[in-house]
């Protein structure tokens, strides 16, 4: 690991940088500053305060440390540094700035750390987390929101970088995109799924195609009206975002219902907060049991961020388990649950639209709630063949392209 002392040192054999056995104790240097000029900053026992644009802010010593940049190695990028091997923690001799940096020397270790104050400055500004370039505010949409949706051609996507780009910021700020111009083949979802990651295999195997089938195994596999729901809840981490190729429809009915979950779950936070409250608290079970599988897993209703804000939700009366919530728990719950799933049902929430052969819709399995109107089984044919990209994938392919795109 690259420092600013002692560049000469042995190499660790164990991958980490070496410290040695004798440091001094924090509690030794708390509230005392060492010398630097007249540019050195008080230490405090576990931390110190740093002036920066927006004013002080307090950093702690093992932050600081393990936020070195000579922490990360050049070339794999991944830490090469071991703050546990430090026995009684980073112990700081001296710390000032200079220039746009925070300048600390420590006196376990022959290192010296300097922090870009712009990197300080984000992390002080921000709650605690680094700027990420996809945390991207969601946009809420409601049921005019089709009109809306973002559009764009399959060739365009996978041919350029700009329409890829603006196909992932869709998924992330919407939570939904429509893609026209698909070939009719196999292949065609396979390379616009591969345009954001690749594709995240279920019990259903990498890709799956819904149309009438004989001893179906899911009732979208008939040509009953398909409640709203998100799609595999029975998965430990439900997949991320779905891919529908529309190959064919010429049915009589099949109108898809696609709402936008979150904004829904966000006005149930102000309409009934201790409806919210209880979906967003408790786990409930949801199955998938057919000869080959018995899948099963616990998920919440409402799933919130960091923040607190809604990013997602968990929905699927078909596949949903025997709650297994105390019963007094249930007198509340049930309630909240069945008046949740009503709200999800009305007009002003519910988008409907009919996907034309040659369209794929993509969107946000843990935020976008979708189902299905009946349809006449013997009016027509009726294919979508449907895949799931990990929603961290299509975030990772945003930073990507966005860097690519300011270099």
């Amino acid at each position: 690991m690259p420092t600013d002392a002692n560049p000469t040192d042995a190499a660790p054999t164990d991958g980490f940088s070496p410290v040695r056995d004798d440091p001094a104790p924090i509690s030794a240097l708390a509230t005392r500053s060492v010398t630097h000029g007249d540019r050195s900053l008080p230490l405090g026992e576990h931390g110190l305060d740093v002036p920066l644009p927006s004013g002080p802010a307090y950093f702690n010593f093992h932050w600081l440390r393990d936020a070195c940049p000579a922490t990360i190695d050049p070339v794999t990028r991944e830490r090469v540094f071991d703050i546990a091997a430090l026995p009684s923690g980073p112990c700081p001799s001296t710390a000032w700035i200079d220039g746009e940096a925070l300048v600390i020397e420590w006196c376990a270790e022959d290192h010296r750390s300097r922090l870009p104050l712009a990197l300080l400055e984000a992390f002080a500004t921000d709650a605690g987390r680094v700027l990420d370039a996809a945390a991207l505010p969601r946009r809420a949409w409601f049921a005019d929101g089709y009109a809306a949706f973002a559009r764009l051609a399959f060739h365009d996507i996978v041919t350029s970088d700009v329409e890829r780009m603006r196909f992932a910021r869709a998924l992330i700020e919407d939570g939904i995109a429509l893609v026209s111009s698909m070939d009719d083949s196999d292949d065609a979802l396979t390379r616009l799924a591969e345009s954001l990651g690749p594709v995240t295999p279920t019990v259903d195997g990498s890709c799956f195609d819904v149309r009438l089938t004989i001893d179906p195994v899911n009732l979208a596999y008939t040509a009953r009206a398909l409640e709203l729901h998100t799609d595999l809840p029975n998965e430990e981490a439900a997949p991320g975002v779905q891919f529908l190729h529309c190959r064919a429809n010429t049915v009589a009915g099949g109108r898809s219902l696609f709402v936008d979950g979150a904004a829904v779950a966000e006005t149930l936070r102000e309409e009934r907060p201790e409806d919210f409250h209880l979906l967003a608290t408790y786990d409930i079970p949801f199955f998938r049991r057919h000869p080959a599988a018995d899948y099963r897993a616990h998920q919440r209703v409402i799933e919130l961020d960091r923040s607190g804000s809604v990013s997602g939700l968990t929905v699927s009366q078909h596949l949903q388990d025997t709650i297994d919530l105390p019963q007094a728990v249930l007198d509340d719950y049930y309630p909240a649950l069945c008046r949740f799933l009503r709200m999800l049902r009305e007009d002003r929430f519910v988008t409907r639209f009919r996907l034309s052969g040659g369209e794929c819709i993509v969107f946000d399995n843990h935020r976008i709630v979708h189902g299905r109107e009946a349809f006449v089984a013997d009016s027509g044919q009726r294919h979508l063949r449907g895949c799931y990209v990990d929603r961290g994938a299509l975030r990772s392919t945003y930073r990507t392209l966005l860097k690519r795109s300011r270099a």
